[in-house]
């Protein structure tokens, strides 16, 4: 592999679900892959393992993503193994494990949500913004929760509005480098975090909320990424892309 033209990203929360199809399918455009995970090491390395069986190169980080050390220790590990940073997508994220009214929440709740849906966020863009090579792509991820503005999803809908002023700010701040900072406010989408703590009568409404009438599916997800880092969605910049069949 030759490191001064590998294009190298790293994806946070990548061992499952939505995080590990976009990191398949950078993989799949030419990209090395830093799969980041927190706890599903097993995961991870099948997510790798996958990888490399396509003809891909990838490795499995460990780094809790609320935590600064942890998160300067992902970006080192991949600055040392493949020499450089040209993408970061920030997937890692956490729900209530059901609906859960404000009046209902208690603070650990939200903590742990803030801590990894926001501060996670805000210290990988951190890193990024030092350390990310010219010309290079960060997306986040929002949610389409936000414009849906439903009860029992308040703390974690303003968990991502942050992320998304981060994102439209940001953009702004890396004036001069070539870096486009976009975010994806993905609706209902087929994925264990989806499904957790709901029944099926609530899954099958949210299935034929959107006028496309059916759940996101992971690949959904992963091609609207594949867009935004490609040449082709080079002028898109400051955005936040609602990928959700239209369900708001």
């Amino acid at each position: 592999m030759d490191l001064s033209t590998q294009k190298v990203a790293i994806v946070t929360g990548a061992s499952r679900g939505i995080g590990a199809e976009i990191a398949k399918r950078l993989s799949l455009e030419g990209f090395a892959v830093v799969v980041n995970y927190g706890h599903n090491q097993e995961q991870a390395v099948a997510v790798v393992r996958e990888i490399h069986d396509l003809g891909g190169d990838a490795i499995a980080v460990q780094a809790d993503v609320s935590q600064s050390q942890a998160v300067e220790s992902l970006f080192d590990k991949a600055e040392k193994t493949y020499g450089g940073i040209d993408v970061l997508i920030n997937n890692a994220g956490v729900m209530a494990p059901k609906p859960t009214n404000i009046a209902d929440t208690d603070d650990e709740l939200y903590d742990k949500i803030f801590n990894i849906n926001t501060r996670g966020t805000f210290l990988t863009l951190r890193q990024a913004a030092r350390r990310l090579r010219n010309s290079g792509h960060i997306v986040n991820f929002s949610t389409s929760a936000i414009g849906l503005a439903m009860p029992g999803y308040a703390i974690y809908s303003g968990a991502k509005i942050a992320v998304e002023i981060f994102t439209n700010i940001m953009a702004k701040e890396l004036r001069g480098r070539n870096i486009t900072v976009n975010a994806i406010a993905p609706g209902p989408t087929a994925t264990e975090l989806f499904y957790q703590g709901k029944s099926a009568e609530l899954i099958e409404n949210f299935a034929h909320k959107a006028p496309l009438e059916r759940l996101g599916q992971p690949n959904d997800i992963a091609s609207a990424v594949a867009f935004l880092v490609s040449p082709e969605g080079g002028w898109v910049n400051g955005q936040i892309i609602r990928v959700n069949g239209g369900i708001v």
